[in-house]
């Protein structure tokens, strides 16, 4: 970012010009100063209020198709290092578009930075944009919803804005996308690597008690992570593959991931596998987006939100305990629970809009949360749903071996 400077042959104050510009679908043109990559990036404009943890947020591959504004005035100041990174390819480009800031990067102070933010953006091809007023913005998304946008950047600071005005206000509503063919894996792997501890730093899983498949729409590093740590074998498979296929690799549990766009429209090819997992009573959990392909599955419905949830300071009661959690979330679109069936008990509820975050079955063996327990970035809180997921298997086994 370029401070103004005085102009010697005038005493005159000279303006820096702008290098990137945010251009809304309703023509609104907020203008800044280009950061990452030089492109134009489409996408989705949304606010985080998370304080901490913008690396994993920006690698969250649930974020594809949308353009970060982060409500915290400084992102970029500890700077990046080689093992934040959460999506499960790090060479992979990430699902985010773009990056809207208020105050420029400073160098990195943080004894674990391996990079600067700025040059980390510009290898991932993602664009950004600092010396925006992001509680304007904010204030914006949370009256009118959450706007399609053009992110410009280019240092030279020529545009043209009435083509990217007609761009921003073309570019097609999230809602009936399905985009997780952007970021599910190609092909199935194994995962053994546990969470981060001091000082060793990541680990191996030793054993296992359990072999959980974990459905690809858009997994966390440490969702997997801790699946290991919790005992399983993990084997991921992509997002389209077959329950036959799933159910040939004898699992003990199924794991439905998180993952970006509109539910309804993964759901077409998703759910049909979700609802032949179910009637073999396979013990199943989901987050984020799998908790709603799981809603959908058994006759449930999803909606759009007006700005979503996206930040890791949000209050969650699970109503099973009575016990209040402080989680992450991202997510834009939210189960309706009225059309849940009675089948179906709403077990977790969010308690700044009363919006459903859980849900549990009573005649199968099936759970899921809205939020992110895995805490990758935000607290740890919801960790024992982890440990519920392995006390679901052990009670199915038990009922097998009865």
């Amino acid at each position: 970012m370029t401070a103004p400077e005085g102009n010697p042959a005038t005493g005159g104050w000279t303006e820096p010009r702008a290098t990137a510009l945010l251009v809304l679908a309703d023509g609104t043109v907020l203008e800044g100063f280009g950061l990452g990559a030089v492109a134009e990036a489409p996408g989705e404009v949304c606010f985080n209020t998370a304080m901490t943890g913008y690396q994993e947020i920006l690698t969250d591959p649930s974020y594809a198709g949308q353009i970060i504004t982060f409500t915290f005035p400084h992102i970029g100041n500890v700077g990046v290092n080689d093992e934040d990174t959460e999506t499960v390819n790090a060479a992979a480009s990430s699902g985010v578009r773009g990056i809207v800031i208020h105050a420029d990067i400073t160098e990195p102070s943080n004894w674990r930075a391996t990079r600067h933010l700025d040059a980390w953006l510009k290898a991932r091809n993602i664009v950004g944009i600092a010396g925006v007023d992001t509680r304007a913005l904010t204030a914006l998304i949370r009256d009118n919803g959450m706007p399609n946008a053009i992110l410009a950047h280019n240092p030279d600071g020529i545009f043209d804005i009435p083509r990217l005005k007609r761009q921003a206000a073309g570019l097609p509503d999230m809602a009936g996308l399905d985009l997780v063919p952007l970021v599910t894996a190609a092909q199935r792997y194994d995962w053994s690597e546990t969470p981060w501890q001091w000082p060793a730093g990541y680990g191996k899983r030793e054993s296992s008690a359990h072999r959980v498949v974990a459905i690809d729409y858009g997994v966390k590093r440490n969702i997997l992570r801790l699946l290991a740590k919790a005992g399983c074998e993990v084997t991921v498979v992509p997002s389209t593959t077959s329950a036959s296929d799933i159910l040939a690799l004898s699992p003990d549990g199924v794991f439905l991931s998180n993952g970006p766009g509109d539910p309804a429209a993964t759901g077409e090819y998703a759910v049909p596998v979700i609802r032949e997992l179910l009637d073999r009573k396979i013990p199943t959990f989901g987050i984020c987006l799998g908790h709603q392909m799981l809603a959908l599955a058994i006759g449930g419905q999803t909606m759009k939100m007006k700005q979503g949830h996206h930040g890791a300071n949000h209050p969650v009661q699970d109503k099973t305990t009575g016990k209040v959690e402080i989680v992450s979330m991202n997510h834009g679109f939210a189960v309706d629970p009225t059309t849940l069936p009675a089948n179906a008990k709403e077990t977790h509820v969010s308690l700044f809009d009363g919006s459903n975050c859980g849900i549990a079955l009573d005649d199968r063996p099936a759970f899921s949360v809205q939020h992110h327990p895995e805490a990758s970035p935000g607290p740890q809180d919801s960790h024992y749903l982890f440990a519920r997921f392995v006390e679901l298997m052990e009670t199915e086994k038990a009922k097998a071996a009865a």
